[in-house]
């Protein structure tokens, strides 16, 4: 199975200063724009509307706060508005590896092509 990286711009939508454009791994396992803490800062003052549980892929147990609103495009797709996910990530080889997950792809109308490793426009929204 193939990994999908993409470039994604995240910026405090009442402080456009404050924003962060980095790659991030569209994980379908996940839900939300997942960040690491140590970014936090450099997207200025959010609300923090929740802390959650959250199971990783190794099935551990760890905690994460959801933070924002937040304005996400991911390259080459519409903007959207919604929050991001917070977590204490450790870094490979010195680098974070930022997860986008289902929510904001479907959000942006956003599909996985497997077969073709990258990301496609979805034509239409579901109302059913």
């Amino acid at each position: 199975m193939g990994r999908i990286i993409t470039s994604v711009k995240i910026e405090n939508i009442t402080d456009q200063d404050a924003k962060i454009r980095c790659d991030a791994l569209v994980d379908t396992g996940a839900s939300y724009m997942v960040l690491p803490n140590a970014w936090r800062d450099r997207l200025g003052e959010l609300d923090e509307i929740t802390t959650v549980p959250l199971e990783t892929a190794t099935q551990e147990i760890v905690e994460g706060k959801i933070c924002g609103p937040v304005r996400i495009q991911i390259e080459g797709f519409r903007p959207i508005y919604n929050e991001v996910l917070f977590i204490d990530m450790k870094p490979e080889h010195g680098e974070y590896e930022p997860l986008i997950g289902y929510v904001i792809l479907e959000q942006s109308q956003i599909a996985v092509d497997m077969l073709g490793h990258r990301l496609i426009p979805v034509k239409w929204m579901d109302l059913k």
